[in-house]
Formats: structure tokens, sequence, C-alpha cells
């Protein structure tokens, strides 16, 4: 494993390929028994062509989480909007369990009002509903937040599909050289824009809670240096340009503070830095190499990759600083650690003599799973519900990302429809 080395020396990506324009999914894995559900197609109320097909998103976004069955319209035996035109036995029929029908209406011009509602069809209840008015841009995001409201009353879980995705894409050309972009683009590929575009690396890009800012090392001037951009404005800010290292950003859970790796002492140890005022704390002191921070969910603790036992493992500190805890004694290698959202467990990037593979690590139990069978997967950034693990893989000698479900029984693969992707950080809940 050599991503400590990488990190802490911010050496380029070994990327390739062409610009990403947009990102396609592939399933790979999908997981059995998952649950029957109708989504019926939404009726449309409107004059011209309906902008955008709510239902085929809702149904998309419930197969990719693996815990649901979409059943193919065609067997459908009615295609009710409301309530009141719902026949259960036709979808006991059929064998679905759950049922989604809604509608959309144009109000106006570019203007729409969307409904849906879920149902329980052995109970022959509704479960949930919900209305809202919209402009034409926004019928995406509203079918993924209908998605998000099933996934959670269905799972108890909160869904995270209305959330969005950081990636880094390398174009290389025979007259232009390395041109580097960092690109965000909603967790299901769609929608991609550009934030930064670079002929020098660009490399961990990191969500500020609120989704509205990223953090990111460029090396612009051929030197690292640590940004902030806020995503709406396109306002930036530059943190950090110390001599030597800037690099690996983390926001602290209520985006007052960034963790980072900086060797302007000397040696690479982890930093906190308060944002508004620029003061700097350091909080590890050691020989070694200390890099790869992340926070806690609740701010009090610190997870970062040292080498200080002989070869990169994961240690805990408290974000007032002090004795750091060795977490993980289970094969050869482990780094880039970050939390899920209940705090109980860690992703990472675990050797085992193998080669480098994602594995999540249980904080209660000790214990550490591996997840897939790559030999170069890096950069595990958990979904915001904690129910996905999104990482940058190798397949066939290009860089692409991937995705597996935290119990390892879905998979997905994220192709770019004109390169290679690497470097995802997944957004939180709170867009």
């Amino acid at each position: 494993m050599k991503r400590l080395i990488l990190a802490v020396s911010m050496l380029a990506l070994s990327l390739s390929g062409v610009r990403a324009v947009a990102l396609t999914i592939e399933i790979t894995k999908g997981a059995d028994g998952g649950i029957p559900i109708a989504v019926v197609p939404f009726k449309w109320q409107g004059q011209s062509a309906l902008p955008v097909e709510v239902g085929d998103i809702i149904a998309a976004d419930l197969y990719r989480s693996g815990q649901f069955n979409p059943l193919p319209v065609d067997d459908f035996l009615s295609r009710p909007s409301d309530e009141s035109e719902v026949k259960y036995k036709d979808w006991r029929l059929i064998k679905a369990v759950n049922l989604v029908v809604g509608r959309v209406t144009q109000m106006g011009t570019d203007r729409y009002a969307v409904r849906f509602q879920l149902f329980d069809v052995f109970r022959e209840r509704q479960l949930a509903a919900f209305l809202w008015k919209v402009t034409g841009s926004d019928l995406r995001k509203i079918a993924h937040q209908i998605s998000d409201k099933v996934y959670e009353a269905l799972t108890g879980r909160p869904g995270a599909f209305d959330s969005r995705i950081a990636y880094v894409t390398l174009l290389r050309t025979a007259s232009k050289g390395s041109e580097y972009q960092l690109m965000v683009a909603d967790a299901d590929g769609y929608n991609p824009k550009q934030i930064l575009r670079s002929p020098d690396p660009i490399l961990s890009p990191a969500w500020a809670a609120d989704g509205a800012w990223l953090a990111y090392v460029s090396f612009e001037d051929g030197r690292s240096k640590i940004f902030v951009q806020n995503l709406n404005t396109g306002a930036r800010k530059k943190l950090a340009e110390f001599p030597g290292i800037n690099g690996a950003p983390a926001w602290s859970p209520d985006g007052k503070h960034m963790a980072m790796t900086l060797s302007r002492d000397g040696n690479p140890e982890i930093y906190v830095m308060h944002i508004a005022s620029g003061s700097l704390r350091r909080l590890t002191n050691h020989s070694s190499i200390d890099t790869e921070a992340a926070w806690s969910p609740d701010g009090r603790h610190l997870v970062f990759t040292s080498d200080r036992a002989g070869r990169p493992q994961i240690y805990r500190i408290s974000a007032a600083g002090g004795r750091a805890e060795r977490l993980t004694f289970e094969g050869k290698e482990n780094a880039r650690a970050s939390y899920d959202r209940a705090g109980k467990h860690l992703t990472l990037v675990t050797n085992h003599g193998n080669g480098d593979q994602i594995g999540v690590f249980s904080l209660p139990t000790g214990s550490l799973e591996i997840l897939t069978d790559g030999r170069l997967d890096e950069s595990p950034t958990f979904a915001p519900n904690g129910a996905m693990i999104l990482y940058a893989a190798q397949r066939g000698g290009s860089g692409l990302l991937s995705a597996v479900s935290a119990d390892g029984r879905v998979r997905q693969v994220l192709r770019s429809e004109s390169g290679t992707v690497r470097e995802p950080a997944w957004s939180s809940l709170n867009r």
C-alpha cells in the first residue's frame, strides 16, 4: 500500500483518460430478496411533453439501493395516480408489497406541482404522501427526494438519493498536456458540473456538512495548496500554503474547523485550523508520518493514518489533542479511514497481501470486513446514510468509480461517458 506516502508527498495521481461528461451506473451485483415495489409512471397533466419521467427516476434509485426490486411496468394491471384509483387486489396479484403513485401537473410556464403517495399493498393503507411546487429544473431533484421518502418509510433509515458526489477527472492530450477537473454531480451521476479546471493536479475533495462548500488540494504554480470554494457563488479562498506539504483537508462537523496534513515544522503532522481566523493548532507530534485525518460525527475525535508502528495503520485521537490510540491490527496495512453517519464504523483501505481493497472496521468490536476484491481500490467514502461506500478502482488499466453496500451485498460501477474518474467524496444529507 503506497497510499500513505502518496498522500503526504502529494504526488500527482496516476490518472488517464478523457474528460468526464456524465456518470452512468452499472449494477454488477444485486441483493437477493429486495422488497417487491411497484412504481407507477406518474400521470402527466400538461400541454407539452413531461420534461422528466419522475417515476423512472424513482424506480432506478430504489433499484440501485439494493433494498428494492421494482416490478416491470408491463406487468401492471392498472395505472392509478391517486389513492381513489388504487385497487389493491391488482397489486397483490403481481406480488407487489408496496406501491408508489403520483402525478405531475403543469401550473404555468415552467411551474409544476408534483404529488406522490406510498402504500402498503397488503395492509391497504397509505404510508407517506407529499406535494411539491417546483420549476422544471428541479424535477429530477424532487424525484430523488421522493425516493428518499420511500426509502426512509420502508427501511427506517434516511435515503441518500438527493445527495451529491465530487470527483476528479483528467484529460491528457498531445497538444495541451494534462487537464484536471474537479467535478460535482448528483448521486446518480446526472448533472455534472465543473468546479475547477487546471493543468496541475487536484486532490482530496472534501464536503462541508452544509453541502455548500468544497475543500480540495490544488498544485497551482507547482506547490500544494488547500482551498475552499463555495459551490453556489464560486467564491474561492486559500486556506493553507505553508512550506512543504499542504494536504488531506477534512471539515469538522460544525464547519468551523479544518483538519489537514502539514509539514511546515518538518514532519507531516495533523493540524486543525479555525477557518474564520486562520489560527492553527498542531494535533499530533511524532517522528513518523501522520496524515489523512477524518472527524467523528460528534466532532470529539479524529482518526488518521500513521506509520508510527512501521506500516500504515489507523489511529484515533481526541479533538482536544493528547495520546493517539491505535485502532487497526488486522492485515498488513490500513489507511484512509472515515466514519459512517452513526460513528460506529470506519471505511478504509486495507491490504492483506493481495493488493489494496475496501473494508469496514467496526469500532465496537474491532473486527474488519473486506468488501471488495480489487488490487488498487482506494479513496472510500460513505454515503451520507451509511448504506453504500463509493471508492476509486482500477479496472483494465483505467480508473473508475465503484460502489459497494456496507454489507457487501450490492456492487455498482460508475463509468464516465468519456474517460477516467478518481478521488470521490460523497456529500452529507443536508445539501
